[in-house]
């Protein structure tokens, strides 16, 4: 079945655009993928307290994010990638690799000078390879 693709971060407006794609996603009967797309950083050793240590790096605190917001969402099939593209490219790629049905995006940038400059929506407005939905994630309803 071709998923509803939809791109988050730890933003406010990238939850409500995983929202907005977990209720279609519901109503097409479709799988969600949610995909990340993050810097590569150096991984962080810390010691907390004593003999704790921990560990964590770029791909597993991204893989820990989108498995708790996975849980959240109201889709009942909800997968998830990373990626250390551009956002843009991160989505476009994954929905071509999957054959998904739709990518969701929202419009947190797609007003004013970065209307003319480019943002993540018209990027992947441009280059996707199935329909894009693009939200109101702005609280501007």
């Amino acid at each position: 079945m071709q998923p509803v693709i939809v791109g988050v971060d730890r933003s406010d407006t990238a939850r409500r655009a995983a929202q907005a794609a977990a209720e279609m996603a519901v109503a097409l009967g479709a799988p969600l993928h949610l995909v990340s797309s993050v810097s590569r950083t150096r991984s962080m050793d810390m010691n907390v307290g004593g003999s704790d240590h921990w560990h964590d790096d770029w791909l597993t605190s991204a893989n820990q994010f989108l498995a708790a917001m996975a849980g959240e969402l109201p889709a009942p099939t909800v997968e998830h990638s990373v990626s250390d593209k551009d956002p843009a490219t991160a989505l476009c790629e994954e929905a071509a690799r999957l054959n998904a049905r739709m990518i969701v995006v929202g419009n947190r940038r797609v007003q004013g000078v970065s209307r003319v400059l480019g943002s993540i929506a018209s990027d992947v407005l441009r280059r996707a390879p199935c329909d894009v939905l693009i939200v109101n994630t702005t609280g501007d309803r």
